[in-house]
């Protein structure tokens, strides 16, 4: 049970796997009104850069999981490097069953809900996992224009212009499922930019010290078109945030 290892080494290089900067990372804690000693769970976590940087910052405690053993690893080494490791967890596992084994303040799925089949599923995950009265963090994805055509909706990345909302689409979604959005926090162009351009740096690199691998040709047809279709596409017509929710 692993990520796929394209995944992983497009990514290598990240600690925050979306399309978030340190310093968007930074403003969420903020917004949700992080407080010391409150517990966080993370699902589908990644290399763990938002439990680090909100022990170190606001004195959380927290758990992680993921899928893929190469970014547990990560997390793990920062903790260590933060000086924080003795309040958090991350462990390997499919984070689509995870359950805490007691309530969270604060239950958290950024950028993956495909844990949950969707975010409908994904909200009834996190909510078996946080206190009565605590807060749910959702990263989604959501159209930030109508994408004119197929070739459009392609080239963001997704498969059909029912894969995702709107923004006010998504927001109404939240409310449809019963819970207040008290919170939000949007990915912009810079940050989209530092998540997916700075995987065209890392593939590159890649392809130099391993032209004979067999995701060699892959990752070559990749860098050909990715960078195109991104400047075209999807940074105009892809959004993403992250959004803090209570069960009204």
């Amino acid at each position: 049970m692993d990520l796929p290892r394209s995944f992983v080494v497009r990514e290598r290089d990240h600690r925050i796997h979306d399309p978030f900067t340190p310093a968007k990372l930074a403003v969420l804690g903020e917004a949700i009104r992080l407080r010391p000693g409150m517990s966080v769970l993370d699902l589908a976590c990644g290399s763990g850069e938002m439990l680090c940087t909100w022990a170190k910052d606001h004195h959380i405690t927290g758990t992680g999981v993921d899928i893929s053993t190469a970014f547990i690893a990560k997390a793990v080494a920062r903790a260590a490097e933060l000086g924080v490791e003795d309040g958090l967890t991350f462990a390997h596992g499919d984070a689509s069953g995870f359950v805490a084994a007691e309530p969270v303040d604060v239950a958290c799925c950024v950028g993956a809900t495909w844990i949950g089949g969707g975010v409908e599923g994904t909200l009834s995950l996190l909510e078996r996992s946080v206190r009565p009265g605590g807060l749910l963090l959702v990263g989604e994805p959501f159209w930030r224009e109508e994408p004119p055509d197929q070739i459009a909706v392609e080239g963001s990345g997704a498969g059909s212009r029912e894969d995702f909302r709107d923004l006010a689409g998504l927001v109404e979604s939240f409310r449809e499922h019963g819970w207040d959005l008290v919170e939000m926090v949007l990915a912009d162009e810079d940050s989209w930019d530092r998540y997916v351009a700075a995987q065209w740096f890392t593939v590159r690199a890649w392809l130099d010290e391993n032209p004979d691998d067999e995701l060699a040709a892959e990752f070559r047809a990749e860098l050909d078109t990715a960078p195109l279709n991104y400047v075209r596409y999807q940074r105009r017509y892809l959004g993403w945030g992250v959004f803090a929710l209570k069960r009204r």
